[in-house]
C-alpha cells in the first residue's frame, strides 16, 4: 500500500508568536479595507499569508485578482483558499482515502481468492466423497491423497488469508490513530492543550442547544500579560500559559471544557451548573491555584510570585445565545478588572430573562 507524502499541516504555517502575528494583522486588515474586502476568516487567512510574503504565487494570484475585478469574487476567494491555506489538510485527507480504498481493494481480493479457492475445495470433496460411495474402490489410496492435498492447499490459502486480515486490522488501526491525531490538532490548542476558540464556539452552541439549565460560561484573563511579556519574554509568557491549561485541566469538574479563547484569555463551560455559587467556587479555586504558581526566570533565578488573574462567569438563562451569554461573562471579566483584578466577578442575571 502506498504512503501519504508529508505535506504541512495548517498549524505549521501560522507558527508566529504574539507579536509577529499582530505585525502580520495590522498589514493584512488594511489591505482588506483598501480593496473592500469583508474580513471573515476565509479573507483574512488569505490576506495574513499574503502579508507572510512566503507564498509568491498566493500573492500575485490575489493581485492579478484584485486587479482583474471591482470586487473580490467570493469563488476565487474559495479556490485560493483550497490551494494555498488549507492545501495540506485536503492532500492528507486525499491520500488517508486513497489508503482506504487500496486497502478495501486489497482485502476484496483476497475474499475472492479465499471464495475461489474454497469453491475448488468443495468440488474435491465431493468428488472424494462420490469415489469412496462406489461399490469398487481399487483407486481409494489415489482419492485418500488427492482429498489430503486438497485440504492442506485449503489450510494454506486459510493462513494466507488470515494473515492478510491481521495486516488489513494493523493498518486499519494505523489509520484510525491519524485520523484521531489530525481531529485533535484541529480542536486543540497547541502550545495549552485545551480546546481551541473554533471548538470552544462550537461545543458552547451544542450545550445551549440542548438544554439551557445547568449551563455556566467562565471566562479569566491573565493579568498584566502584555506587561509580563514585554518584561520577560514571550518564551515565559507562553510557560505561564502552559501551566494555566494545566490547571484547568486538573481542576475540571465533569462534563466541564476548557478552551484558550484568544491570547491570554480562556474560557471554562460548566455542565449541570445550577446556580452562580457553583460557577464561583470552581472559578475562585482557580483563581487561588493561579495566584499560588511560582515561575522561575531561568536566565536570572529570579522567582516570579505575582502572576494573577481575572475572572468574569455568567449562568445561562432562557433566551441565551452564544453572543448573548459570551458578552454577559465578558462584562463581568471587564468589571472584575475594573475593580482591581485578581478576582472573580459573577454576571448580574437579566432582568427580562429571570423574571
Amino acid at each position: 500500500m502506498s504512503q501519504p507524502s508529508k505535506t504541512p499541516s495548517i498549524l505549521s504555517l501560522y507558527p508566529e508568536e504574539s507579536r509577529e502575528a499582530a505585525d502580520l494583522l495590522k498589514q493584512a486588515v488594511p489591505l482588506m479595507m483598501r480593496h473592500n474586502i469583508p474580513p471573515n476568516p476565509m479573507h483574512y487567512a488569505l490576506w495574513y499569508t499574503y502579508s507572510k510574503g512566503l507564498e509568491p504565487e498566493l500573492n500575485r494570484r490575489l493581485d492579478k485578482a484584485i486587479k482583474d475585478f471591482d470586487s473580490f469574487p467570493p469563488e476565487t476567494a474559495a479556490k485560493l483558499f483550497r490551494d494555498y491555506i488549507i492545501r495540506g489538510e485536503l492532500e492528507e485527507a486525499r491520500a488517508g482515502q486513497q489508503q482506504v480504498i487500496e486497502l478495501v481493494d486489497d482485502i476484496e481480493g483476497d475474499v475472492s481468492h479465499s471464495v475461489v479457492s474454497s469453491q475448488a475445495y468443495q468440488a474435491s470433496l465431493i468428488q472424494g466423497l462420490n469415489a469412496l460411495h462406489e461399490p469398487l474402490i481399487d483407486d481409494l489410496p489415489n482419492v485418500l491423497n488427492e482429498l489430503q492435498q486438497s485440504t492442506q492447499l485449503m489450510q494454506d490459502q486459510q493462513e494466507k488469508f488470515l494473515y492478510r486480515l491481521r495486516s488489513a486490522q494493523e493498518e486499519i488501526q494505523h489509520l484510525r490513530g491519524q485520523l484521531e491525531r489530525a481531529h485533535i490538532a484541529a480542536t486543540l490548542d497547541s502550545l495549552t492543550n485545551v480546546f481551541n476558540r473554533h471548538a470552544f464556539t462550537r461545543l458552547l452552541e451544542q450545550a445551549l442547544s440542548v438544554d439551557h439549565q445547568g449551563v455556566a460560561l467562565v471566562m479569566l484573563d491573565i493579568d498584566h500579560f502584555k506587561q509580563f511579556n514585554d518584561q520577560y519574554g514571550h518564551p515565559l509568557g507562553d510557560r505561564v500559559l502552559q501551566h494555566v491549561g494545566q490547571l484547568l485541566r486538573e481542576l475540571l469538574p465533569p462534563r466541564a471544557m476548557a478552551a484558550r479563547y484568544g491570547g491570554e484569555e480562556f474560557c471554562v463551560i460548566l455542565r449541570d451548573c445550577l446556580d452562580l455559587e457553583t460557577a464561583f467556587a470552581f472559578a475562585e479555586q482557580m483563581r487561588l491555584k493561579i495566584q499560588a504558581l511560582r515561575v522561575k526566570v531561568r536566565r536570572t533565578d529570579q522567582i516570579l510570585d505575582t502572576i494573577t488573574a481575572s475572572f468574569g462567569l455568567a449562568l445561562a438563562e432562557t433566551g441565551d445565545n452564544l453572543e448573548s451569554l459570551l458578552t454577559r461573562a465578558d462584562d463581568a471579566l471587564y468589571q472584575a478588572k475594573r475593580n482591581g483584578r485578581n478576582q472573580v466577578h459573577p454576571a448580574t442575571p437579566t432582568p427580562a430573562l429571570s423574571a
